[in-house]
């Protein structure tokens, strides 16, 4: 006992002494990076003095003039497109605000109405950092992209569906014309795009459209560190799902029937009903404090009929990841909900069949989400309970025999291979499988992924407010740390975390008073240890998933505490294990082998012990 109290007080001064370690050196590195910065700005402003004075607004007159002549060389035929001043028209429908620009004829942004972002604006996607278009020759030797040229605009054209057409076009002096026409329908996040291109044999060489798209994605969720982590490239390649999160580049072998840029929410994706044939994709993750993610740039060619006149139906999504809307969208789609991927694929089905259709089916009936989830987790702990009892009754026949396994301890004090060869043949004869009590554990494996990718991607839980949290897409915060601790904890403390983690260590004092007292220290506070490194694992996940485990932990303290009170009883499970000790016994293949490795290895223990003793003589 003095040992194990000694060990705690050593566990405990540890992790203070960790504590206070990565609060210390967080200090240090601050006054550290201010002394740094202090340093920089006082050489930058002695650099700065050395300067010789230059005319800034000349300089910048001239840069304009430079870039004005070569805009205006390289539009060749389309000279009256290379200047102008961008121009929006703002086109809504119910769900959207889409903003259009004359500059490059394109989308310049779009505005989400039904979501907000974390600083409680409207969500927008695309932005002025962004471009999509396409080289087109305007003379001889001479091409650029259309995002360099101005379109004329047409009136919008409100049809009598309700959708509403945008049309941009640009003429040369050779009667050459391309033109970019949009359709909005009045509930859609798709935008149709059509693109139509007259003396197309001219414009495009060999009938090869190089289309270019530059994204850079911004924050919208609480943390651009986690939002980060979870954005990625989708995109469907012969016609089969694919994406790449760790890797930065992908290069297209395969017609590219769609390409998505996704944030943990939200996604915009370029869509081609004929496919593109060939393109590659480069983007990398942000690193830095700012709120950009990542940036995107991708090219994607497409072969068309060397002809006069061409026309190339594309689309354009931009909205909420959400799997019900997406997988009206375009094939395979729906994927880009990350329900389950590579070595998770296997919980996919789980998500996709079962926990999508009965969250679905609560939230039908039950407004607040945090109620939503409790009532799944009792649909799941229900669904399981049949397993879970028999755990339940495995656990009490060990409680049953402990007893025996304690005389049995004392009995072979260190010989731990003989203390382990009767405690097997002890359980073959009661009928009891040690392993038993592992279903639970077993079973939240699955069940845990399934539900961290569902809550991480689940759209609906965004922005709902349950209890103390305020976002149950997101952490909840009940202090926050004036420094980071590392291994994924952050710099918070989020109470649903605290619950899990409590309710998880009060389980494993349940667990370790029903199963044999362990010498082997390890084993002995593994149960312990777990609990403490869910700690930093959950500190940063949704509240959804960390107030689902603590549901679930209290539903497995009540059953076990009823079940094994009120509903097994202690006394024939005794009697039972008398009938099947006095039965006779036939072991299984594994237990035969079993048996003889333990007395192979008591064989050679013994002789070892003999040899020993002889050496000491």
């Amino acid at each position: 006992m003095k040992t194990d109290k000694n060990s705690i007080i050593g566990f405990v001064l540890l992790g203070i002494l960790f504590f206070l370690y990565f609060w210390v050196t967080n200090k240090q590195q601050n006054a550290l990076l201010e002394v740094k910065k202090k340093q920089e700005d006082s050489l930058a402003r002695i650099a700065a003095s050395r300067m010789k004075v230059v005319d800034t607004v000349t300089a910048k007159i001239d840069s304009i003039r430079r870039d004005s002549a070569y805009r205006v060389s390289a539009a060749g035929n389309f000279t009256t497109a290379a200047q102008g001043t961008e121009q929006l028209i703002v086109v809504e429908n119910e769900v959207m605000k889409v903003n259009f620009s004359n500059k490059g004829g394109k989308v310049h942004s779009v505005v989400l109405k039904k979501y907000l972002s974390h600083d409680g604006q409207p969500v927008v996607l695309s932005g002025s950092k962004d471009q999509l278009g396409y080289a087109v020759n305007t003379g001889n030797n001479q091409s650029t992209q259309t995002g360099e040229l101005y379109f004329a605009a047409n009136p919008i054209v409100k049809n009598a569906d309700g959708s509403q057409v945008v049309r941009y076009n640009l003429q040369a002096s050779n009667g050459e014309s391309i033109l970019h026409e949009y359709t909005i329908q009045p509930t859609a996040y798709m935008i149709d795009w059509n693109l139509a291109l007259t003396g197309a044999d001219k414009l495009l060489s060999q009938g090869q459209l190089n289309m270019v798209w530059h994204s850079v994605t911004e924050q919208h969720e609480k943390t651009a560190v986690y939002e980060r982590q979870m954005s990625n490239i989708c995109f469907s390649e012969g016609n089969e799902f694919d994406y790449i999160s760790a890797k930065t580049e992908r290069k297209f072998e395969k017609p590219v029937q769609w390409l998505s840029v996704v944030q943990q929410f939200f996604n915009t994706t370029l869509i081609s009903k004929n496919s593109f044939t060939a393109g590659a994709v480069n983007w990398s993750r942000k690193t830095d404090s700012t709120t950009e993610l990542a940036t995107i740039d991708a090219n994607l060619q497409m072969k068309l009929p060397v002809q006069n006149v061409v026309s190339v139906p594309l689309q354009l999504y931009y909205g909420p990841s959400d799997f019900n809307i997406l997988k009206k969208q375009a094939p395979e789609m729906d994927k880009i909900v990350n329900l389950g991927r590579d070595m998770y694929s296997f919980v996919r089905p789980i998500n996709k069949y079962i926990v999508m259709n009965v969250f679905d089916f609560f939230a039908g009936f039950v407004k607040n989400f945090g109620w939503v989830v409790l009532l799944l987790t009792l649909f799941i702990r229900l669904v399981t309970a049949p397993l879970t009892y028999s755990s339940y009754l495995s656990g009490a026949k060990m409680k049953v025999l402990r007893p025996e396994l304690d005389t049995l301890k004392k009995k072979f004090g260190e010989d731990q291979q003989g203390f382990a060869m009767e405690q097997m043949k002890l359980f073959r004869e009661a009928g009891v499988n040690p392993l038993g009590g592992c279903i639970p554990a077993l079973l939240q494996i699955p069940i845990f992924f399934a539900l961290y990718s569902f809550f991480n991607s689940n759209i609906a839980l965004r922005g709902q407010a349950f209890l103390w949290s305020t976002d149950l897409s997101s952490y909840d915060v009940i202090a926050r740390l004036p420094f980071t601790i590392p291994m994924g904890f952050g710099d918070h403390i989020s109470l649903f975390t605290i619950t899990a983690v409590l309710t998880s260590f009060l389980i494993s004092i349940y667990n370790m008073s029903m199963t044999p007292t362990q010498d082997n220290p390890a084993l002995k506070y593994m149960p312990y240890i777990f609990p403490f490194m869910l700690l930093f694992i959950f500190n940063r996940l949704p509240s959804a998933l960390t107030w689902y485990y603590t549901v679930s932990n209290v539903v497995t303290l009540g059953l076990q505490f009823v079940i094994q009170n009120y509903i097994i009883n202690h006394d024939k499970i005794l009697a039972n294990i008398e009938v099947k000790r006095k039965a006779p016994k036939k072991q299984s293949k594994w237990q035969e082998k079993y048996s003889q490795m333990m007395e192979s290895q008591k064989k050679v223990q013994d002789l070892k012990e003999r040899n020993q003793k002889k050496l000491n003589k």
